[in-house]
């Protein structure tokens, strides 16, 4: 049978019939909300948690790489300047 409100109303009112108010507001708020088959397990996460995992260690190599790589630009480009800069003030100063 499959889990849905009208299902899930049914047990509460016969809870309610049998156990009274609160002792079956307590059980309902212990069941999920959806059918079991609906619940994520311990192995669903931790099988999600190592894509993560392997995910963001790609994307912190990649981003690690295109760091680098605009250091280097920065400094192939600013280390003639300074040089230039620092022979025109030899020259003029």
């Amino acid at each position: 049978m499959a889990v849905n409100e009208r299902t899930r109303h049914q047990l509460y009112e016969a809870m309610r019939n049998a156990l009274g108010d609160d002792p079956a507001e307590t059980l309902m708020e212990m069941l999920p909300p959806v059918g079991w088959a609906d619940v994520a397990t311990k192995q669903d996460l931790a099988v999600l948690e190592s894509t993560l995992r392997s995910e963001l260690n790609a994307l912190e190599s990649s981003l690690r790489a295109d760091i680098r790589g605009e250091i280097n630009r920065l400094i192939f480009w600013l280390v003639p300047i300074l040089l230039a800069y620092g022979a025109a003030l030899v020259r003029f100063g």
